[in-house]
């Protein structure tokens, strides 16, 4: 059965408030072996993501899935959930469970997170990426609201502002193109009018090493039910390839 925890981000202590917790499930599998997943902009750790810990956990895997700060069940305001604030989180999580080693998911925004964790984490030793954001232009649209109105405020009541784009300015794609030495997988969709496919293959020709790119065609930013399947089928294919490597 999955397992439920909550995960304190001591570094986001104040002295008026405590830290705040990040919800977290974790499924236990019958390996060594971690995958740690992560979601999207708006986007949280239920639906899609209890499938692909099922999914990790037949291949073996020690899955989790959590919600980023603002996000799901975690606490926190999503207008905080900035790039800088998601790679804390994610590191606070692995740390909870402090595997030897682990591979990464992420998607969309997930996979900015996971990208750049794998250039400061030398624990990682993979990583899978779905739609990853790899541009900041991919956000320009927002980025102009904000310059007119000082913020975004989506039909959820969530929002964001300047602080979303002033720590995203500070993580560009060429700190990933410089360090990223691990075994890499990007899959996107073609039809994908959220995320330009085209950056995927503008980052896969950029990045050096063992790179995988796939093109799901017909598939938007989320992946139909027929998709989804196949795309795990590719995913854990792939990582059963990384993990027999010498």
């Amino acid at each position: 059965m999955p397992d439920r925890h909550w995960i304190p981000i001591e570094s986001a202590a104040t002295n008026t408030a405590p830290a705040p917790e990040v919800a977290a499930v974790s499924h236990e599998g019958e390996s060594d072996d971690w995958l740690f997943f992560c979601h999207g902009l708006r986007s949280d750790k239920s639906g899609s993501y209890e499938h692909r810990c099922r999914r990790a956990v037949e291949s073996g895997y020690n899955a989790v899935r959590f919600d980023s700060r603002g996000c799901g069940e975690s606490d926190g305001e999503f207008v905080e959930s900035t790039l800088e604030a998601r790679l804390t989180d994610l590191r606070h999580v692995v740390d909870y469970f402090d595997p030897g080693s682990y591979a990464l998911f992420g998607s969309s925004f997930g996979g900015a997170v996971a990208l750049h964790t794998a250039v400061t984490d030398e624990r990682v030793e993979a990583v899978v990426t779905r739609a990853p954001v790899t541009t900041v232009e991919t956000f320009d649209e927002y980025r102009a609201t904000v310059d007119r109105n000082g913020e975004v405020t989506f039909d959820t009541g969530e929002r964001i502002d300047h602080r979303f784009f002033d720590d995203l300015d500070r993580h560009p794609f060429s700190d990933v193109v410089d360090r990223l030495s691990v075994p890499t997988a990007i899959f996107h969709g073609g039809d994908d009018a959220v995320v330009d496919p085209a950056d995927s293959f503008d980052a896969a020709r950029r990045l050096e090493g063992d790179v995988l790119l796939e093109r799901f065609a017909g598939e938007g930013h989320r992946f139909s039910r027929a998709g989804e399947q196949r795309l795990l089928e590719r995913v854990f294919g792939w990582l059963d390839w990384v993990r027999s490597r010498p």
